[in-house]
């Protein structure tokens, strides 16, 4: 039997320095640390994995490579949900909702 398939998948959207993030994790617990959430196992595709390049998943696998444990403040966590698969990794402007793009932009004319 397929023990990754056993495993439960989560899927974390929180809030943090102005950007609602989206990332999948096999671990959600309460924190030790009074009013926070522990998310651990994060899940990445592996890297390197078919043609098209996420760069929103290359980002956020360099952002959160050497984090064993994020520990979450309970009001930054928007919802946690248990899915069957992983999706695609968002990064989007908490304000109005629309996916951050992580490459440079030109200055708009005003």
């Amino acid at each position: 039997m397929d023990t990754m398939r056993n495993q439960k998948l989560y899927k974390v959207t929180f809030l943090h320095l102005g950007k609602c993030y989206e990332l999948y994790a096999r671990h959600v617990a309460s924190s030790n640390l009074w009013g926070f959430t522990e998310i651990g196992d994060l899940v990445f595709e592996p890297a390197g994995e078919g043609i098209v390049v996420d760069p929103t998943e290359e980002r956020l696998r360099e952002e959160f490579r050497d984090t064993r444990v994020l520990h979450l403040p309970m009001q930054a966590i928007v919802r946690i949900e248990e899915v069957d698969r992983k999706g695609a990794l968002a990064i989007r402007d908490a304000a109005d909702g629309q996916k951050i793009t992580p490459f440079p932009m030109p200055p708009r004319n005003r």
